[in-house]
């Protein structure tokens, strides 16, 4: 009698796990820095340098790019990071490396942690500020895990080889 096979893979479960993780910290940052430090958009705060908390309303994509204040992109993107979630937890379901799991987990909890944003706010809370680091655009930790499992992926990509399929 052979075993049968897992319900999910090791590197889903992990993705899943950092997915969730990604999700939880995002928004509840993002309730302290309206709640709890009371900023509204435009106000900044400054906390250990070079890092601020500015708080913005982001209707456009990661970093503020394609900003339209168009009332439809609201939905549009929303289903974009909707049919991309579901698109990554059915390619994470079939991965077999680890890393994989780690990057698409940090992808698809910012995308999730984003699409809260705007169902439930119309546009993405963004309030990370490091200009002093000559980096100019604010951010929040769902950009961040966006931005880092892309890079693990294109890292992955690069620097590991796979077999060729015979």
């Amino acid at each position: 009698m052979t075993p049968s096979k897992a319900f999910i893979n090791r590197p889903a479960a992990l993705a899943f796990v950092l997915a969730a993780v990604v999700i939880v910290l995002d928004q509840l940052l993002k309730r302290w820095v309206v709640g709890s430090l009371g900023l509204t958009v435009g106000d900044s705060q400054p906390m250990v340098w070079p890092l601020s908390f500015t708080l913005v309303s982001n209707d456009g994509i990661s970093f503020g790019f394609f900003q339209t204040h168009a009332p439809w992109t609201r939905w549009a993107l929303a289903a974009f990071s909707l049919a991309a979630s579901l698109v990554l937890v059915l390619w994470v379901r079939r991965a077999d490396r680890m890393v994989t799991g780690v990057a698409v987990g940090l992808i698809l909890g910012g995308a999730v942690g984003n699409l809260i944003d705007r169902v439930r706010l119309g546009a993405v809370v963004d309030f990370i500020d490091v200009h002093p680091l000559m980096f100019p655009w604010i951010f929040n930790i769902a950009d961040s895990g966006i931005t880092v499992g892309v890079l693990v992926l294109l890292a992955e990509s690069l620097f590991t080889s796979r077999k060729a399929d015979a």
